[in-house]
């Protein structure tokens, strides 16, 4: 019986060591692992729709204190987002830029919000055919009044301040409405022109010639020195290690998922997505081509 009972523990222990074993040499191979001694490029993805930082800016401050970890490239697939996030995200690649060198990946787009990113960075690297640009910033609202009154239905608001449900669907726009959301987004595209300029290192008068909305290839983008090479993600990588002084080989990891990280990077689900479309105004720095 002990016999019998040691056997088992024997298979058992070897069964979990060959596992441990396998664990380790796939993460060493998929290049995520701290045991990986050598230099380390991080790729961190930013897509889809700009809504949540957290995800990313907590990928940046763990590089940033990681020894083994000498640069970042943001991979970015996106057509904006909010502008509270967005702004976040550009502080933080800011703020990593002062200890470590990043690189803007572009990849099909990288527009408005997610241009708004990549002029933190170090260098901007986009294919010829990524859409970027679209410099500008875009509030919407839904007029359902006329709707409601098709199938009977009555709304009544009852507000503390006369502009306090500007942007209702139940009503239209007064002209003075529309004067203070003008001035407020006229405000934050300022913010927007002057972030560019200074990641870019170009005077605030000639972004503003260009900053309003329109998009451009990468092609294009990179005539205007709004793009400093084409490329792809590996030229990216490549040129983010040469910055960093890498010498020799480097291998490339990316943020372990955890639970939620990937709807984070994402931006937000879809049912959340709408339902905070229809509940609230975002003023968003997202292209409108491509929504």
């Amino acid at each position: 019986m002990k016999s019998a009972i040691k056997t088992i523990l024997a298979v058992i222990g070897g069964f979990v060591i060959v596992i441990i074993a396998i664990s380790i040499i796939v993460a060493l191979y998929a290049g995520g692992s701290k045991l990986d001694f050598g230099d380390k490029v991080a790729v961190i993805d930013i897509k889809g729709v700009i809504m949540d930082p957290r995800a990313v800016n907590t990928a940046l401050s763990e590089y940033a204190r990681r020894d083994d970890v000498k640069a970042v490239v943001l991979r970015i697939d996106s057509p904006g987002g909010a502008v509270g996030p967005a702004q976040e995200i550009y502080r933080e690649v800011q703020r990593f830029r002062t200890k470590k060198k990043i690189v803007a990946s572009m990849g099909s787009v990288a527009a408005s919000g997610g241009y708004y990113i990549a002029a933190g960075t170090d260098k901007i690297v986009a294919n010829p055919g990524t859409i970027t640009g679209s410099i500008g910033v875009i509030v919407e609202f839904m007029n359902t009044q006329e709707l409601f009154k098709k199938i009977g239905l009555k709304g009544t608001v009852i507000k503390s301040g006369t502009f306090k449900d500007t942007g209702s669907p139940l009503r239209e726009l007064t002209e003075t409405e529309k004067k203070l959301l003008g001035a407020v987004v006229n405000d934050i595209h300022s913010q927007f022109v002057e972030a560019v300029a200074q990641g870019r290192n170009m005077k605030p008068e000639d972004v503003a010639v260009i900053a309003d909305g329109r998009i451009f290839s990468g092609a294009q983008a990179m005539r205007l020195g709004l793009v400093d090479q084409l490329g792809s993600l590996e030229d990216a990588i490549n040129e983010v290690a040469r910055l960093a002084g890498i010498e020799g080989r480097h291998s490339v990891i990316y943020p372990q998922e955890r639970h939620g990280l990937l709807k984070e990077l994402l931006g937000v689900d879809a049912s959340n997505y709408l339902q905070n479309i229809v509940s609230s105004t975002r003023i968003m720095y997202m292209t409108e081509l491509l929504r």
